[in-house]
């Protein structure tokens, strides 16, 4: 897969030679587009308990949709990991480089005891399984096209620019997925919409394809928490700000409302939907107050939207910080398929 680098300042001061990438792999028509490996799962040593995120989240839903026989071993779709050169279609050599400094990637994953720990352990227990659910969401973009749909029970990382991490998200995977079929040439995507339903404001994307005007950026989100960021609020086309505690009935009345009007706007070839769980009740970082068969009928209308209109979408899991996230996103994934609104053929 050839992908020009057109940014000169995203590489060496010369404009980069297209490159060919190992993330974008064929699967067989009997395999569903369900993206995940156990490289997934991070661990550093027990100082991921220091952070309320469940550092395994993606391992358990695997194991809960395994259990359902949905998927296995043998027919889940394992990604490869994001290369440096993967990364440079996006992010700047400076800001890779501050990676290897622990106490940069403390901040980002907000971890302060990180920041002591030798960066040999940092990157192959915290960044290298980031690199590859990276790779995970990159793939999720070229598989959507292909089927229809795609999901990444990984990724997601929205507070993530090209220059700049934070929130626990070290890669700018969303951004990454769309600059990558921007440039394939295969792939004939020139719109796409992002619909961001993770509690938290998505900067990181809002930021990168600010004024860009073949990305849409639909945002509901939870005003009163982090990030808080009003440089990046102006990249949003449809900003939907929530207060605390907002509970189902009014949520779901506004996702449908706006993602309706959205699409009556804008034609993408793609959606990409960032399906961040920490909008659960109880979740203490989210602050919303959504039960888990809201989450499960929000991701039912967005697919459904998505599908009646045949535009592609690819998911991707985002926030999450309860121990029971892992058991409805994968019962929202399995309602997904017994639905119709994923299964094996376009």
């Amino acid at each position: 897969m050839g992908l020009t680098k057109k940014n000169p300042r995203r590489g060496s001061k010369k404009s980069r030679e297209p490159h060919v990438s190992k993330l974008y792999i064929d699967i067989s028509p009997q395999q569903l587009p369900i993206i995940y490996r156990k490289e997934y799962n991070v661990h550093f040593v027990g100082l991921e308990k220091l952070h309320p995120f469940d550092a395994r989240k993606w391992g358990h839903i695997f194991k809960y949709l395994k259990d359902a026989l949905l998927v296995n071993d043998d027919t889940i779709i394992k990604p490869n990991e994001a290369l440096q050169d993967d990364l440079l279609l996006v992010h700047t050599v400076r800001y890779l480089k501050s990676l290897k400094w622990s106490w940069r990637v403390a901040m980002i994953a907000e971890i302060p005891p990180l920041a002591l720990v030798p960066n040999c352990m940092v990157q192959s227990s915290y960044l290298r399984p980031m690199r590859f659910q990276t790779g995970g969401s990159i793939l999720a973009g070229k598989l959507a096209i292909e089927r229809g749909w795609a999901i990444n029970i990984g990724g997601g990382f929205h507070h993530c620019s090209r220059d700049r991490g934070g929130g626990f998200c070290p890669y700018a995977d969303i951004t990454l997925l769309i600059h990558f079929l921007f440039h394939h040439e295969k792939s004939r995507v020139k719109l796409a919409m992002i619909v961001d339903l993770d509690a938290h404001q998505g900067n990181g994307h809002e930021r990168d394809f600010f004024n860009h005007k073949n990305v849409y950026i639909m945002d509901i989100y939870n005003s009163g928490i982090y990030p808080r960021d009003k440089r990046a609020k102006q990249g949003i086309r449809r900003s939907i700000p929530l207060a605390h505690l907002t509970e189902d009935a009014e949520y779901l009345h506004l996702v449908e409302s706006n993602l309706e009007e959205a699409l009556s706007e804008f034609h993408p070839d793609i959606l990409v939907y960032n399906a961040g769980t920490d909008i659960l009740r109880g979740d203490r970082l989210g602050l919303l107050s959504i039960s888990p068969q809201g989450i499960i009928r929000r991701d039912e209308l967005v697919f459904m939207k998505a599908r009646e209109r045949r535009i592609p979408i690819a998911m991707v899991t985002s926030g999450g910080y309860l121990k029971q996230t892992a058991r409805i996103i994968a019962d929202s994934i399995l309602n997904l398929y017994d639905k119709g609104l994923i299964s094996g053929l376009k």
